[in-house]
């Protein structure tokens, strides 16, 4: 891999855009179709099923859970291990659980395959959404959007559709949720942790940030190459069993929020008297909302930004990289020329 030795994070050696080479199947490739045919078979009806008409019905957070449990089990991905900062082995269930993510909360996780949202659904059931670099604003996402990004190539500005709104209000229309973010904005490896959007920053003062890693064991079911559906589903689905290892830290505050200077999060409305009238009032309002946010961050805002990155990197066991979603999109230039030339 010389040829991409400049997407290395020069100070650390990582490449948090390389895809994990899976192992090789050797004696066993008989056994590992057989597995893979049996629960393609199961997964794909049961996808449909929830996705199409689960999803969309009243039915129960206890009936939907259970169907998610039932999508990751059908892979094999049984063993769990969850430990939370300060918590020792096997006292979990005597802890408060206000220590644990729950509605009003805000999820700040690792982002490394689409095995991430279905885990965090089936566990916490929160409102998901995408962020986007240098914009603090974020698009809300149904589940299955969420999971279909982790195979889509990383855009470095929001759609000219996409609604975009802030944490606090996120949080006011849904009291009964907690917010899912993946301030990464694309899909890594889980070998580093990328710089992070800004949209965290729109968090309450007094909304709690829980920072979570979630890693697998084998790693080759991460998709930090976008379009490897096929790969993955292989991956995913010939062996016996994956293992996901979740780190939960404490909660973290915003504690860069004034409450008295949250702007909402609006798309700006063109031809509107209004709109010319107050542009003078809004300059802030439409940074955040038209992704025109630069990298004006003040000093508090970073140490922010850094206490909850450096709680991923330290859950994940991995460093923090200084290539983003601009460099992710000159790798993947460079990947697809190498795949087409052979």
């Amino acid at each position: 891999m010389e040829r991409f030795s400049q997407f290395r994070d020069k100070g650390t050696g990582i490449s948090p855009f390389l895809p994990i080479p899976p192992t090789p199947s050797g004696i066993y490739l008989l056994f590992h179709t057989f597995l893979f045919v049996i629960r393609v078979s199961l997964l794909v009806p049961l996808s449909l099923v929830y996705f199409l008409l689960v999803s969309w019905h009243p039915v129960g957070s206890l009936v939907k859970k259970a169907a998610l449990w039932t999508l990751l089990g059908i892979p094999g991905i049984w063993w769990v291990d969850l430990q939370i900062d300060g918590v020792r082995r096997g006292s979990l269930a005597k802890q408060d659980q206000r220590r644990l993510p729950s509605a009003g909360t805000i999820i700040a996780s690792s982002y490394t395959s689409p095995i991430d949202c279905l885990y965090l659904a089936a566990i916490f059931d929160p409102i998901f959404t995408v962020s986007y670099p240098g914009t603090r604003g974020l698009q809300q996402v149904s589940l299955f959007q969420a999971m279909l990004r982790a195979f889509s190539p990383p855009p470095t500005v929001p759609p000219p559709n996409a609604r975009l709104v802030d944490l606090a209000t996120l949080l006011r229309d849904n009291p009964d949720s907690s917010i899912a973010v993946f301030p990464e904005c694309t899909t890594t490896n889980g070998r580093g942790i990328m710089p992070f959007s800004p949209s965290l920053l729109t968090a309450p003062p007094k909304a709690k940030i829980f920072p979570i890693s979630l890693r697998y064991t084998p790693a080759d079911i991460t998709t930090p190459i976008p379009g490897t559906f096929l790969s993955f589903l292989w991956n995913l689905c010939s062996k016996p069993t994956h293992c996901i290892r979740t780190r939960l830290a404490e909660s973290i505050y915003n504690t860069s929020a004034d409450v008295d200077n949250i702007q909402p999060v609006v798309s700006k409305k063109a031809n509107s008297y209004e709109t010319n009238f107050f542009d003078d009032f809004d300059e802030k309002e439409d940074a955040i909302g038209d992704g025109s946010d630069s990298d004006g961050l003040t000093d508090e805002e970073r140490r922010v930004l850094d206490k909850i990155a450096e709680a991923l990197a330290r859950l994940g066991r991995v460093k923090r990289v200084g290539l983003g979603v601009k460099e992710k999109q000159d790798f993947l230039s460079l990947w697809r020329k190498r795949h087409k030339t052979g």
